[in-house]
């Protein structure tokens, strides 16, 4: 009996908590984004992987074979081309965060995450020495907006 006692008061006590007092399993299933993120990057990264083991990116390095518009993917590698896709699927969280109230919350450490991830699947690409600078640039905005937009 005692126990069945302290269950309910258990139980009151969580039904009376405001939104801030939730716990964090609590809290977790009211946001779903970070986990859709996270299953998106997934199966990004295997869709890549995929089509890189099968040979499908081969034709993209190789023009002459003649490719079905995918030339602007011929520069990337598959780890360049899943880190660049991994940090667009963070900036679109960052964006969806940003529009929709409900899913709200400080987002400084994604963007910059999201960043570095698109710099090291850039770096391939453009080198190092051009996309250091340009995310040191981005974050530097980002900094300055937020206090800009604070202030208001």
């Amino acid at each position: 009996m005692p126990d069945e006692k302290f269950d309910e008061k258990e139980l009151e006590k969580r039904e009376e908590k405001s939104p801030e007092e939730k716990s964090w399993d609590e809290k977790w299933q009211r946001d779903p984004l970070n986990t859709i993120a996270w299953a998106t990057i997934l199966i990004w990264a295997g869709i890549v992987l995929l089509a890189d083991n099968l040979g499908y990116l081969d034709p993209l390095r190789d023009l002459g074979r003649g490719t079905a518009g995918l030339g602007f993917l011929a520069d990337f590698e598959a780890w360049s081309l899943i880190f660049f896709g991994a940090g667009v699927i963070i900036l679109l969280e960052i964006l969806v965060r940003l529009l929709i109230p409900a899913y709200r919350k400080p987002v400084g450490g994604t963007l910059i995450f999201g960043l570095v991830l698109i710099g090291i699947g850039l770096g391939d690409v453009f080198g190092w020495t051009i996309i250091w600078p340009l995310i040191l640039i981005g974050l530097g905005l980002s900094i300055l907006l937020r206090g800009v937009m604070r202030n208001r």
